[in-house]
């Protein structure tokens, strides 16, 4: 079932602007939090702590999620998890106002609003899925990609700005407008159906059959499950650099030149989203997934070389250029591979794993970065005589260690990736297993 005409293009269009106002509204807020918590605390575990927040909801409830998207009409669904998480952030600004906030209250409304998303994640890719035509999903998550960076080149820079004439609290405020905004796009629109009658019949019409069946369908076709397993390395490798690039800037640099690098990572980003949706990617596309893997980690480990707001800059551009391809490639493989009546449930289960994957880093990235690696880049430390001579010494370099462990780790993924014959013919083995859901 696919709804390819203009008018599904133009309702995708809408809602696409929607989201890229909410996530530059939420871009803002994640900066102006991660900012405040790190300032106040000079503490990267609890930094880290936030992004633990976010991962958290998504392991509890995905499967639950996306059965129950899978069951509702995706235009609601997105209609309340902006509304839930508009909430949240209008209650973390008046905690503000009210000089009432405390540390744990922003784990909380993180948890609140990631939860929300947890809902609006698949119900938006299924609907992508159902609105736009299977050769184009590419350029679908491309343009997805340059909202996204649109938030990583416009935030830091609206919430630093914001930060110092109306503080953290008039930065969740305009956050709180965002969601506003995209909940009005959402009203004026209307979703083509996504659910198949027949197959939910099969799966006995309750919540525990309906989330079973998600699981079963990645289980039984081991090229979902290779490529699945693939990703969850590459999350979790994604989810330490994360967590450190704004301690590892602010070690050498003020918070305008954090937003500076940020802004670089974000332009790049861009770029690469922008020329994924003209292009639509390589064919195969885990040739892109592969190949743009590899120069991101090259990228990421330019990042860590120096100490240099100029080096760090243009390694984070480099590196958020390849990133459109990897996950946009990755997306259209399963978009192209799942029944869109079993998207919601699928897609939750991808959430789940990756953000697994996260959690695990983020568990382990603080202490690993706080106690472990920084002694050893001291002056005096064990590798300030070996690798201190290349990538230096003092104060965020045990930080930059990783990230250079983490760009070649992301370089040896993807040779290894390159190696798995299952991985390299992913898509050859769906297609002979008869997995064809869309129409060309």
């Amino acid at each position: 079932m696919r709804f390819t005409s203009t008018g599904g293009v133009r309702t995708f269009l809408t809602v696409w602007l929607g989201q890229l106002v909410s996530i530059v509204g939420s871009g803002m807020t994640d900066f102006a939090l991660g900012l405040y918590v790190y300032q106040r605390t000079q503490s990267v575990t609890q930094f880290a702590l936030i992004l633990l927040c976010r991962a958290l909801p998504v392991i509890l409830i995905s499967p639950v999620a996306g059965a129950l998207v899978d069951r509702w009409d995706k235009r609601t669904v997105m209609l309340c998890s902006d509304i839930v998480a508009a909430f949240s952030t209008l209650a973390l600004a008046v905690l503000f106002i009210s000089n009432q906030l405390q540390i744990w209250h922003i784990y909380l409304g993180v948890m609140s609003v990631s939860a929300a998303g947890v809902f609006q994640v698949p119900a938006y890719l299924t609907a992508t899925t159902a609105l736009i035509p299977s050769k184009h999903l590419s350029r679908a998550s491309g343009m997805v990609q340059v909202a996204q960076a649109c938030a990583e080149i416009v935030s830091p820079l609206l919430a630093g700005l914001l930060m110092g004439a109306i503080q953290v609290q008039g930065v969740l405020l305009a956050d709180t407008a965002s969601f506003g905004f995209s909940v009005l796009t959402l009203l004026v629109v209307r979703f083509p159906p996504t659910i198949d009658p027949v197959r939910d019949e099969r799966s006995a019409g309750t919540l525990k059959g309906q989330i079973v069946e998600g699981l079963t369908y990645i289980r039984r076709r081991p090229a979902l499950v290779t490529l699945l397993a693939f990703f969850a390395a590459v999350y979790l490798e994604g989810a330490m650099i994360g967590a450190l690039i704004q301690p590892l800037a602010l070690a050498f640099t003020s918070p305008a030149g954090l937003g500076a690098i940020l802004t670089a990572g974000g332009s790049g980003l861009m770029l690469g989203g922008i020329f994924l949706s003209t292009w639509g990617g390589p064919v195969p596309r885990i040739n892109g997934v592969l190949g743009f893997l590899f120069l991101f980690g090259s990228g990421i480990v330019l990042v860590g070389l120096r100490p240099s707001p100029l080096l760090a800059g243009i390694g984070a551009f480099f590196a958020h250029f390849c990133m459109p391809f990897v996950n946009g490639c990755n997306q259209a493989i399963w978009q192209e591979s799942v029944p869109l009546s079993l998207q919601g449930r699928v897609f939750a289960v991808r959430q789940m794993a990756a953000r697994g994957a996260q959690l695990l880093a983020l568990v382990v990235v603080g202490p690993l970065a706080d106690r472990a690696v920084a002694p050893l880049m001291n002056a005096d430390g064990l590798l300030a005589g070996s690798v201190g001579q290349v990538i230096g010494v003092g104060a965020g370099r045990g930080i930059a260690l990783i990230f250079v462990l983490m760009g070649l780790l992301a370089m040896l993924t993807a040779g290894i990736g390159w190696l798995s014959p299952r991985l390299r013919c992913v898509e050859a083995e769906l297609v002979r297993a008869g997995v064809v859901t869309c129409d060309k």
